[in-house]
C-alpha cells in the first residue's frame, strides 16, 4: 500500500490517478481521500491527481500529539509531494483543505503551480464566523444533522447513492481524538497577515449559500490575495463541488488551463 513517512514519522496513506501535471487535492476537516470521489475523474485526463488521508483520518496513522495544526498540515502535504519526487504541483483546497493551501501557498511558493481555494476562510480571527448553532454541530460531531448545511434537501433526494456512501463512511467514524484535533487544527487558523505575500494564481470559489464556511470570506480573501479571482457558485452550499460539480469542475479546469505550471531551473 502506498504511504509517505512525513519528518515526524507520521506514516500518510496516498493515491495518485492520471497523468500530466500534478495536482494535489486536499480534504477537508475530518475527511479522508474519499472526500474527493466524486471529482477526481473530472481532472484525471488532463492532470496527475493526488489524494491523501490526512493525519487522523482513512488509513493515515493517528496520532494523539502533538496538536494538530493548519500549517503542520501543510507539511505532511510537501511530504507526499516529496515521496513522490513532485517538485512543483497545482493545489485545490476544500473547507479545512483551503486553509491549509493558504500555507502551502505562503510557505513554500515554490513547491505551487496554481491555487484554488474552496469554501474556505481566511481564520476566525479576520472572519466571518459561522453561525453557533452549527458550530454546536461540528464541536458535537453531529455528522448527520450537517449533513442538512452540506448540500440542498432537493439535490439529496435525488442522489440516494451518497447518503448512502455517507452511512456507509459513518460506520468507521475517525477516531474522537483525531476529530478534536482536527476541529481545532481548523479553528485556529489565522494565516491573514501573510496572505497578501502569496505571488502565485489563486482562484477563490465558494458556494453563495454556504453556512459551515460563511460566503462573505470568499470577498475577504480576494481582497487580500493579489490578483486573486473569484467563482461564487449560485445556490452552492459546503459541498458545491459535488452538487454544482460539472460548473464547478470547469471553473477550475479553465483556471489551470489559464495558469500551466511554469518549469523552474
Amino acid at each position: 500500500m502506498p504511504f509517505a513517512t512525513t519528518p515526524d514519522g507520521i506514516k500518510l496513506y496516498y493515491e495518485t490517478f492520471g497523468i500530466g501535471d500534478p495536482f494535489l487535492l486536499v480534504a477537508g476537516q475530518g475527511t479522508d481521500h474519499h472526500g474527493w470521489d466524486e471529482v477526481i475523474k473530472d481532472f484525471a485526463e488532463d492532470y496527475q491527481i493526488i489524494v491523501y488521508d490526512h493525519r487522523g483520518t482513512g488509513q493515515s496513522d493517528k496520532p494523539v500529539q502533538p496538536p494538530y495544526s493548519t500549517r503542520g498540515f501543510a507539511q505532511d502535504a510537501v511530504a507526499i509531494l516529496d515521496h513522490l519526487s513532485i517538485d512543483r504541483a497545482h493545489i485545490y483546497g476544500i473547507s479545512m483543505g483551503g486553509r491549509i493551501c493558504q500555507w502551502l501557498a505562503i510557505d513554500y511558493p515554490e513547491r505551487v503551480g496554481a491555487v484554488i481555494l474552496g469554501c474556505t476562510t481566511p481564520g476566525n480571527a479576520h472572519g466571518v464566523r459561522r453561525p453557533q448553532e452549527i458550530d454546536a454541530l461540528m464541536i458535537k460531531g453531529e455528522r448527520e444533522a450537517l449533513r442538512k448545511t452540506l448540500v440542498s434537501p432537493a439535490w439529496m433526494k435525488l442522489h440516494p447513492k451518497i447518503l448512502e456512501k455517507w452511512n456507509e463512511q459513518e460506520k468507521n467514524p475517525i477516531p474522537e481524538h483525531a476529530q478534536r484535533n482536527h476541529y481545532l487544527a481548523s479553528e485556529n487558523h489565522n494565516a491573514w497577515d501573510a496572505l497578501s505575500g502569496i505571488k502565485t494564481p489563486t482562484l477563490i470559489i465558494h458556494g453563495s449559500e454556504d453556512k459551515i464556511n460563511m460566503t462573505e470570506n470568499a470577498f475577504l480573501m480576494m481582497e487580500r490575495i493579489p490578483n486573486a479571482e473569484l467563482q461564487i457558485i449560485k445556490g452552492g452550499r459546503h459541498l458545491f463541488f459535488i452538487e454544482f460539480q460539472e460548473e464547478a469542475s470547469r471553473v477550475v479546469l479553465d483556471f489551470l488551463s489559464r495558469h500551466p505550471m511554469t518549469r523552474r531551473n
